[in-house]
């Protein structure tokens, strides 16, 4: 066994964590012989709950977690932390303004920010959760200014997951034969599901996605809106918000950023941007990339249809809007 690293979970009394500390207590995210000390950060008013989610964390009887240390200080809670799981945030409520949750949770990430720059170890893994996740992983990682850039991520694994097994499902195969779909951008209703560099494997090794559905339409219109607007499908069915897949795809880009990506795939997520493919600097966007030694890179060369064009431009003004509203907010 090697010595145990230490990972902390924000919200760690939520819906998403209450899913997401099982997986990684069982290994399914930093391997099956990886000891775990679990840091769980919530607020003051959530300390019993966070008390329950500690006994339950007991019961699982799981010999992965050698120490959970539940606090509600993030100085404690990010003391020598190699992985942060930002999931904490406040939740957007009805006729919330997306300029009211951003206010609200820019002030949080913030002092996150600033706790791990002052506690985390400076290699850390940083992935945010909490909406608007770009935005609120731009200004975590500007109030670091010690950890590097590249180390902070927001998810758009979810996304990534959805659009895979929509195409799944048109195609009537399983979902781990469909790889390489793409989320561009913000993970909003801006964001730009892209199956154009998807493959499918129907046994006899990758097809292109769009060869084997001889449907264009479908990709051009409905697979885009499906996915994004499956989180507002979710809120309207189940009167909550996804917690189960936002917590798996979570432990998905946690475990490919540990262990690196497959040979022949990429995955999507939001990272800081260089201008590829001619997004607005400085956001992290979501490119397709692939991880090796803990470290990402972008995939280059990739072809863009002519009509993701308009989307792209419209999700990358997006979250320049978001980065100009959240300095103000961090500035005052």
């Amino acid at each position: 066994m090697s010595s145990p690293i230490r990972v902390v979970v924000t919200g760690a009394a939520g819906q998403i964590a209450y899913s997401l500390l099982y997986q990684i207590a069982k290994g399914d995210v930093f391997g099956a012989d990886q000891p775990i000390i679990l840091h769980l950060l919530d607020i003051p008013p959530m300390m019993e709950v966070l008390g329950g989610v500690v006994m339950e964390i007991i019961d699982l009887a799981l010999p992965l977690v050698t120490e959970i240390v539940p606090t509600a200080d993030p100085a404690v809670a990010f003391k020598e932390v190699e992985a942060a799981f930002l999931v904490g945030a406040m939740p957007r409520k009805q006729g919330m303004e997306r300029k009211d949750l951003l206010s609200a949770n820019v002030k949080i990430f913030k002092v996150q920010g600033e706790a791990l720059d002052k506690y985390a170890k400076k290699t850390v893994k940083v992935l945010v959760v909490g909406n608007p996740a770009n935005t609120n992983a731009l200004v975590c990682s500007k109030y670091a200014p010690s950890i590097p850039r590249e180390n902070f991520t927001a998810m758009t694994r979810l996304d990534q997951n959805r659009g895979r097994a929509q195409i799944a499902e048109r195609l009537k195969v399983n979902v781990g034969q469909v790889a390489n779909v793409i989320i561009w951008g913000n993970h909003s209703a801006t964001q730009v599901p892209d199956a154009n560099s998807a493959t499918v494997d129907l046994g006899s090794g990758p097809l292109p996605v769009s060869e084997a559905l001889k449907n264009d339409e479908w990709l051009k219109g409905e697979f885009i809106t499906t996915v994004q607007k499956r989180g507002a499908a979710v809120i309207a069915a189940r009167k909550m918000s996804s917690a189960v897949s936002a917590a798996k795809a979570a432990g998905d880009h946690m475990h490919d950023i540990w262990h690196g990506t497959l040979p022949g795939q990429f995955v999507s997520m939001g990272v800081i941007s260089d201008g590829s493919y001619g997004a607005p600097q400085d956001v992290i966007f979501s490119f397709p990339v692939t991880i090796e030694n803990k470290e990402w890179k972008i995939v280059q060369g990739l072809q863009i249809a002519d009509y993701h064009k308009p989307l792209l431009e419209a999700t990358g003004k997006e979250l320049l809007e978001e980065k100009a509203e959240a300095l103000e907010v961090c500035e005052h």
